[in-house]
Formats: structure tokens, sequence, C-alpha cells
């Protein structure tokens, strides 16, 4: 007999938050019974365009939500600053819970969060959207399977004009993406990092961070991350000693690359050997669409998520509090704590 669906609230429908309620409304194994935002005239749109159902609670007011009865699951795209407070309340009442990343704003948090949920046996699951996005799991795969050789370092960039936000600087607000995508793809957490950058708009929340990360093996990745550069990118790059790995947002044509090529020392000099570049084929799907049902399998099957569990989210925040204290200290190299 198939089970019952899951009984979901959405708490905020902003910009992310609208495309979650999209796709919780899409699944067949969730029912979306509450949504709360703070602007009714929002509520009332987004009500009309995802076709709610009449019964659906629409209210600006979370802990009315948070007490419905027959709630099982609550998601959360709330501004980062009051992710901590909405999680802890939600597994308060035995909630399962998909949080927009960041997963907290403090390590201590993030770990407090990761303790209910295991004490309370609910399943917490960070929206790392990249995680699930077929681009970044295929280079993932060609890492694994030795196509660009030993990993030696990586670069990205991640900017555009806006949005701003107001509760975080620019590397919260963008550099968990790419942090996340070269922890998949060496499969280690970064030990060292360092971070410097610039203020214009809003005192105390910098608009560009240049990030270097340092991770065992030797392996290092910098990031430029500006939401006030009006040159949008949306690139990744592995390098490796036998080629390069390319992930552009900005080229659906040619998402993932594959360049092949290496230098030889040869007689006194240093050659090119084997040069050539391949797009690679990338599934078509919707990486939103699979985080939503991959929530609910975990929550259906009672397993944790191997691939964005809250614990992915505490080490993720590690990161960026290390590279918060290096920004703070004009760029002096931080140790990153264990998540």
């Amino acid at each position: 007999m198939a089970s019952s669906p899951l009984t979901v609230a959405i708490l905020g429908v902003g910009r992310w938050g609208s495309h979650l309620l999209r796709n919780f409304q899409q699944q067949p194994n969730a029912q979306v019974v509450a949504v709360c935002d703070p602007d009714p005239s929002r509520l009332a749109q987004l009500a009309r365009a995802c076709q709610l159902s009449p019964a659906t609670l629409l209210t600006d007011n979370w802990r009315q939500v948070l007490s419905l009865s027959g709630l099982q699951a609550v998601v959360i795209a709330t501004p980062a600053s009051s992710h901590y407070e909405l999680a802890r309340a939600a597994l308060a009442q035995d909630l399962h819970i998909l949080v927009e990343k960041p997963l907290a704003l403090t390590l201590a948090e993030a770990q407090a969060l990761c303790h209910l949920a295991q004490q309370r046996q609910r399943q917490l699951v960070v929206d790392h959207t990249y995680l699930f996005n077929p681009a970044v799991q295929t280079i993932a795969q060609q890492v694994q399977a030795g196509a660009i050789g030993e990993l030696r370092y990586g670069y990205a960039a991640r900017t555009h004009l806006g949005p701003v936000r107001q509760d975080v600087d620019a590397l919260w607000d963008l550099a968990i993406h790419d942090i996340a995508m070269f922890n998949a793809w060496t499969g280690s957490q970064p030990l060292r990092v360092q971070a410097m950058g610039h203020t214009w708009l809003q005192p105390g929340l910098a608009d560009l961070v240049w990030a270097r990360l340092t991770y065992a093996t030797g392996f290092e990745a910098t990031l430029h991350l500006c939401w006030s550069n009006a040159d949008k990118q949306r690139r990744s790059t592995l390098v490796g000693s036998g080629g390069s790995l390319v992930f552009d947002e900005l080229q659906p044509e040619a998402l993932v690359t594959l360049h092949r090529g290496q230098l030889e020392p040869v007689a006194g000099k240093v050659l090119l050997r084997d040069q050539s570049r391949q797009v690679l084929p990338v599934v078509a799907s919707e990486p939103l669409a699979s985080v939503c049902g991959h929530f609910l399998d975990c929550v259906q099957q009672n397993q944790a998520s191997a691939l964005s569990s809250g614990s992915v989210g505490a080490d993720l925040v590690s990161v960026l509090v290390a590279l918060t204290q290096s920004l703070q200290t004009q760029g002096a190299w931080q140790e990153v704590s264990p998540g």
C-alpha cells in the first residue's frame, strides 16, 4: 500500500522559497499544508500561481505553522540569520527539516542543530543545490575515473550585480556553493583558509571577497566572489596533471568541458602532449527538484542524507567561519575547525 504524502510547510517564499514551493507542489509524495511569509500579497500571488488548495494555511506567523496538527516537515527558506531559531523550534516540535544554505551562521549553532536532529530522530537536510546538479556530479565521476590525473588546483568566479543581501556578506552568500563543489570533487575538507575583501555598499558587509582554500593533499582553490560586478560569471575549474574540467553555467551548450593535455620535459625542452577538448554530456534535470525528492526519500526511509546532511552543512559553516576570521584579520591564514 502506498504511503500517505508527507505534510510540508514552507517558511519564506521569496526568490528561492517560491521555487521550493513550486517543486514541492509538483512532488506526488508531498502535500503543502501551510505557507508562511511576511508579505500577504506575495502569499496570495503564489497561492494562485501554484494552485494551492483552499485548505492551505497562508500566514505571516511561523509559530502558528509549527503548531499545526499533523504537520510532518518544514522547509526553511528565510534569511540566513533566522535559520537557527526556526530550525531549532521545528526540531523541538519533532518536525523533519529542509533548510536553505547556510545551515546556521556559527559553528556552535550548526552543531547544535545536528545534535538536536539526532536526538529527536528527525532528518535534517541542507539545500546545497549544487551537490544535486548533474554537471557537478559529472565532474565528480570524471575525477574519480582519473580523467585529468592528479588534482593540482582549482579556481572559481561567482560575480554579478546583485542580489545584495542585508543579513550576510558576499562571502556567506556566494562562497558556500563553490566550497561545496570543491569539497565534493576532492572528497575532503580544506584545512587552512585565507580571505581578503572590500566593502562599498553596506558597512560591515563585504561586497568583494578573494578566498583561498588549502587541502591536506596540497590541492588549493581560489574563489572570486562579488555581488557588485556587471561581468556575470558562474565558472568553476579543476586543474590536474593531465588536463582540466570546466563547469560554466552560462554556457548551456557546454556546461562541462574536458580539456586534455600535459606538458612534459623532453631533452631540455617542455613539450605539449595530447591536447584535446571535449564537451561532456550532462543529464538534463532541475537540481532543486532533485533536492526536494531527496529530502522526501530521506524522511520516508528514515535515513540521513548521504549527500547534504546537517553534518555536511556544519562542515561548510566551519569553513565560512574560518574565512570570516581571516577576512576580519586582513587575510591572516586560519585553521578550519572540524564541523
